[in-house]
């Protein structure tokens, strides 16, 4: 059986899911170095994923409603391949219903995934028990790939960012909207940020724009704080977290990025997530400090100053 020369990888979610699935992009990519191999993942993770070195190209999946057949009809010939032709293998690293309904849509290609039919399936009956980390390079093992190594991410970490005063803490207060129980009080982070000030440190406040009351939270308790929040890429985030000595947030993307970096990590789990599948992992394959508590709105300052105490250099 001749190699696949046009690979798609699914991959959507959120921006910890995709940090998450570098180790299988490269290992994607090493196992087939010559095939011409298309991510499909949602809008904002197009720039980064299009300048690491695991793809050849990026689509975007919109996705569309079911009445909107419009939108559907041009999944569909995204899924088939476009103008190129059809793709001769898809990794679906989503594993989702919707991900598993592509396969249908995209002619029932060979297929890595839990789709019916699936030429190549994830049938492994405790992956939901799994970390993700481990689910994939489970799937990949029964689609032919062994080794799922974590990847050099110097592509990454030397991205040009805003230069930052040394040595720098990042604070990430946000998370989801729809889920605040995977908040620390912005409050709290700002009497942390206090604290590392006193030590010396420098607390920088990262995330997406609409953590900027966040940010402003924070600034009101420790002035000296930098707010990044909305003022960085996410190529640029990864140079600002390359950087940085430590990191400390709630369970959301910007610490996966951080840890995936190298940087030390301390990650405040509540009863919303369960550390043990989705706990950020550094490159040595060690998972991220956690400081999980069933109610963050009660986990109080002292117990997370400890926590960072350990962690400093």
């Amino acid at each position: 059986m001749e190699p696949p020369r046009r690979i798609l990888v699914i991959k959507l979610g959120a921006l910890g899911d995709l940090v998450l699935a570098f180790a299988p992009f490269a290992a994607i990519r090493a196992r087939h170095p010559q095939a011409h191999i298309t991510l499909l993942t949602t809008a904002p993770f197009a720039p980064m994923m299009l300048a690491s070195p695991w793809f050849d190209a990026v689509a975007i999946d919109t996705r569309p409603p079911v009445w909107n057949l419009r939108g559907l009809l041009r999944l569909r010939r995204t899924l088939r391949g476009g103008a190129a032709g059809r793709f001769d293998f898809v990794y679906d690293l989503q594993t989702s219903g919707r991900s598993s309904r592509y396969h249908r849509l995209a002619g029932r290609p060979a297929w890595s995934g839990i789709a019916r039919g699936a030429s190549h399936p994830h049938d492994n009956p405790g992956r939901d028990a799994l970390h993700t980390r481990a689910r994939q390079a489970d799937q990949l093992a029964r689609a032919g790939i062994a080794s799922v190594p974590f990847p050099d991410l110097s592509w990454l970490a030397a991205r040009p960012a805003p230069a930052l005063p040394a040595p720098a803490v990042l604070l990430v207060p946000g998370a989801a909207p729809h889920r605040p129980a995977k908040r620390w009080p912005a409050e709290r982070f700002g009497a942390l940020a206090a604290w590392l000030a006193a030590k010396g440190l420098h607390p920088v406040v990262v995330g997406a724009a609409g953590d900027a009351p966040l940010a402003a939270a924070i600034r009101a308790a420790c002035p000296e704080a930098v707010d990044l929040t909305g003022k960085t890429s996410l190529l640029e985030l990864g140079g600002v977290a390359a950087h940085a000595v430590l990191a400390v947030g709630n369970d959301t993307g910007p610490m996966h990025l951080a840890a995936a970096l190298g940087c030390p990590s301390l990650v405040l789990f509540s009863h919303e997530s369960d550390p043990a599948l989705t706990v950020p992992m550094h490159p040595d394959g060690r998972p991220a400090a956690v400081l999980r508590v069933p109610d963050l709105g009660a986990l109080p300052v002292a117990d997370v100053v400890a926590r960072v105490a350990g962690l400093l250099p």
